[in-house]
């Protein structure tokens, strides 16, 4: 079972993320007194229930939703597993009135894994957009971004870190490889010359990884991604909320107490760190409780081609929502190339959204841009 206050604390980004209203996830997480399978009052129940009720009005993306917080963290058992299957159909059901999201299934040497994509062709190169969540991100959370891709010009593939949704691989010293396999199986479908991955927080660690492999990877995109420190600091680590060392156990196969002795060898090191000669944009919250500053100070000293932001916020900053979608976009816009109208526009929302922010929260803002 999981501490249900600290999961009323960190479905909040997640609620945001996914457009759900501030009073409305509030409302549904009131009714929650624990977290003991779908029984009344349980997590699962109650983020059940609301899901039902929008699947009932013909809203199936706004269920999918739903059913997503009622699978959060991760599947334990039957009934967030239910959860998950439900998440994953009304997602389908959805993208069916699209048109154009198509499944496609990665076959890896470590067993399979889902993506959904978007405006693949075989017919002329696009740039790709490869997006993955973090350790509780299912990729149906992610899904939707796949149209903004279409709207700009590029392909879209949504996926998911190893052992999260329907990805059935073990998180190990090995899961960057994920990417590539990602890459070769899109690669069957239309012509994989220049990938781009928003990669956000663990899985921002496998992407940076990645692309010191495979150079058809042109950027990475990341907020809150663990570096080295958070690997290598046993001290740090301890202080980290237990669902996130729970989840990590769960996704690496480990006990909680031995997660973080498992994870100690898997920092990036400087020389991999150097070795990256592609554009990185890295989003930092200054007073993140599960990535250490060190981190961000690691990736400040030693990628070159770097673009650096810090907002004064939690893990995942959940009151930057917006400012964090618009500085993706333009970070996107800047890393492929593209200039004209769409880009003064994005720039011009994100500097509005963050200066509605600075004064709002009166903190600490940090930015750096290099190369």
């Amino acid at each position: 079972m999981n501490d249900i206050d600290e999961l009323k604390q960190f479905v909040e980004i997640h609620a945001r993320s996914q457009n759900i209203p501030t009073a409305r996830y509030r409302e549904i997480v009131a009714n929650v007194t624990h977290d003991r399978g779908d029984t009344e009052g349980s997590w699962v129940r109650a983020w059940s229930d609301a899901a039902r009720e929008l699947e009932a009005q013909g809203r199936p993306l706004d269920a999918c939703r739903h059913y997503n917080m009622a699978r959060f963290p991760f599947v334990d058992g039957p009934a967030r597993q239910h959860a998950l299957d439900r998440c994953v159909a009304a997602f389908d059901l959805w993208r069916r009135t699209q048109g154009d999201i198509e499944p496609l299934l990665v076959e890896s040497p470590d067993g399979p894994l889902r993506c959904w994509t978007a405006n693949l062709s075989s017919t002329g190169a696009r740039p790709i957009l490869l997006v993955t969540g973090g350790i509780v991100s299912v990729k149906e959370q992610w899904a939707p971004v796949l149209a903004q891709a279409k709207r700009l010009g590029m392909a879209g593939v949504v996926t998911e870190m190893p052992g999260v949704g329907e990805n059935g691989l073990r998180y190990d010293a090995d899961s960057w490889r994920m990417f590539p396999a990602v890459l070769d199986a899109v690669a069957r479908h239309a012509p994989v010359e220049s990938v781009y991955t928003v990669a956000l927080s663990f899985s921002g660690h496998l992407a940076l990884r990645a692309a010191t492999h495979d150079d058809r990877i042109k950027g990475v995109i990341t907020a809150g991604a663990p570096i080295e420190h958070f690997f290598s600091d046993a001290e740090w680590r301890r202080q980290v909320p237990r669902v996130t060392r729970d989840t990590l156990a769960h996704l690496a196969r480990v006990a909680p107490d031995e997660v973080g002795a498992h994870m100690s060898e898997w920092g990036l090191g400087k020389d991999e760190l150097a070795a990256l000669d592609i554009p990185v944009a890295y989003m930092t919250s200054l007073r993140d409780e599960i990535i250490p500053p060190g981190d961000a100070e690691a990736i400040r000293e030693h990628v070159r081609r770097l673009t650096l932001i810090g907002n004064d916020d939690v893990h995942g900053s959940p009151d930057h929502v917006v400012e964090t979608r618009l500085w993706i976009l333009l970070n996107l816009l800047r890393m492929s190339g593209r200039r004209g109208p769409q880009r003064a526009v994005l720039g011009t929302l994100w500097r509005v959204a963050r200066t509605r922010n600075r004064f709002k929260k009166q903190g600490r803002v940090a930015e750096r841009v290099n190369g």
